[in-house]
């Protein structure tokens, strides 16, 4: 009989420890951040934490101008867990048309506010565990929410951020999660709050997907993906 051996466990890998000049480039990135967009803020429109929910929640796979347009008009009629149960999912539908996935958003919509309504007095919980257990609402939306409102430093990793981490050498995660957790080890903590917009507003407009704005980007002679684009 061949004995068995034990399973074994498997500890985490280390993050590499970063050099004194590595620790000192990613300093001045983010101080060239706070210098150029000393409070960044999302470009989603909201009133309430629970507008602000609703908005993350329509937002993804969508555009935050979109979500805006969509909203504009609809927190005019609806802006309430109440008020939303009362258009229902065919009613809210016809609101958020435009967005994609509506119909699951709408679905998600009406669920979540039924469960604030009945399980928290119409208020959203501003506690992760609360906030990821309500229907449409996942790690990333509950990062969104927590951090816009100052609850929670967090950083929501989104196709935006995922990019400019890996262009800057933040990360070489291959996950948003492992990303995150990269993110969270550099970002100095007085920037932890700002980083995630920091990252996606660049992202969405300077270091864009096909054609980075190399030449007119205030961390180009920081960014180790330079080469790539500029043939520097």
């Amino acid at each position: 009989m061949v004995a068995l051996m034990p399973p074994t466990k498997k500890t985490p890998a280390k993050a590499p420890r970063l050099s004194p000049r590595e620790r000192q480039r990613i300093t001045e990135i983010f101080a060239r951040f706070a210098q150029h967009m000393p409070e960044p803020r999302t470009e989603l429109a909201y009133a309430s934490p629970f507008t602000l929910l609703v908005s993350v929640v329509l937002s993804a796979q969508a555009t935050d101008v979109s979500v805006n347009k969509a909203t504009e008009v609809l927190y005019k009629i609806a802006d309430t867990p109440e008020k939303i149960l009362k258009l229902g999912e065919a009613g809210l539908s016809k609101y958020i048309s435009s967005i994609g996935l509506y119909n699951t958003k709408a679905r998600n919509v009406i669920a979540l506010s039924r469960i604030l309504l009945e399980q928290y007095g119409g208020q959203v919980p501003l506690q992760r565990d609360a906030l990821q257990a309500l229907p449409g609402v996942g790690r990333k939306t509950a990062s969104v929410v927590l951090n816009e409102l100052r609850i929670e430093p967090a950083i929501a990793v989104d196709t935006h951020v995922f990019r400019v981490a890996h262009r800057l050498g933040f990360s070489k995660g291959k996950t948003p999660e492992q990303v995150e957790a990269d993110l969270m080890r550099i970002v100095p903590n007085d920037g932890l709050t700002r980083a995630h917009h920091w990252l996606i507003l660049h992202g969405r407009y300077t270091c864009v997907a096909r054609k980075p704005k190399c030449a007119e980007c205030f961390l180009a002679d920081l960014c180790p993906s330079r080469e790539l684009f500029m043939g520097v």
